[in-house]
């Protein structure tokens, strides 16, 4: 064989093993890619489940405080029921827009980084804020609840227990101060990024071991 015949072969074959490793890889990559889009599912049917939980808030909060109207304790429950159901439709619709914009054939440092975001919305806003409100909101809950027992006889549970609101605003300032302390601690004992994964949630976590699998797959 001539050695020109020689070089166009190997050139050929080189040329033949770039085209598989190329196929190669973007069939490894749609489908790590198929199911990073899979497995992000259970989080948006876990958005559209509080969405229909914060919806329901929310009506509660107006039909009551509609329905104790110049009673401005009564009224202060509804209202803040109704900021509550709000805030949940609100996140949960944050999260549903940012997983939209998630482009699956972008590069994969694109994707990344909008998962970095995601995960960063989860861990430094969502959970602390409803951390922070599930701790004091069943305040008003228990306190709308009670007052539905009075109502047939339009009365005012602080009537009958004065000191029932007091008792119950003190419980949940000491429910806030616990899982203040629960976050301290967990963060001296060494275990903040468990508790940042735990915030990202399983979906977020394996979709990101997905997508570093992908780079590697690059980068080799």
């Amino acid at each position: 064989m001539e050695l020109d015949d020689f070089k166009q072969a190997w050139q050929a074959f080189d040329h033949r093993l770039e085209q598989q490793y190329a196929l190669n890889l973007q069939l490894f990559r749609d489908g790590r890619l198929d199911k990073l889009r899979r497995g992000l599912r259970p989080l948006v049917w876990g958005q559209a489940v509080q969405i229909a939980f914060g919806v329901a808030a929310m009506l509660w909060g107006i039909s009551f405080w509609a329905t104790h109207l110049g009673v401005a304790h009564q009224m202060a429950c509804g209202i803040a029921m109704q900021v509550f159901g709000t805030l949940i439709v609100a996140f949960a619709g944050q999260l549903l827009h940012q997983l939209q914009a998630i482009d699956y054939a972008a590069p994969v440092l694109e994707i990344q980084r909008r998962l970095a975001r995601l995960r960063a919305w989860r861990v430094r806003v969502e959970a602390p804020v409803f951390a922070l409100l599930g701790s004091v909101i069943w305040v008003p809950a228990v306190l709308m609840l009670i007052q539905y027992a009075f109502d047939p006889w339009n009365g005012d549970y602080r009537s009958h227990a004065p000191w029932l609101a007091t008792y119950l605003v003190f419980s949940g300032a000491v429910s806030l101060a616990l899982a203040l302390l629960a976050y301290g601690l967990i963060r001296r004992a060494g275990h903040r990024r468990w508790l940042e994964n735990n915030f990202a949630g399983s979906s977020v976590r394996k979709a990101e071991v997905m997508l570093e699998e992908i780079a590697r797959f690059e980068r080799e």
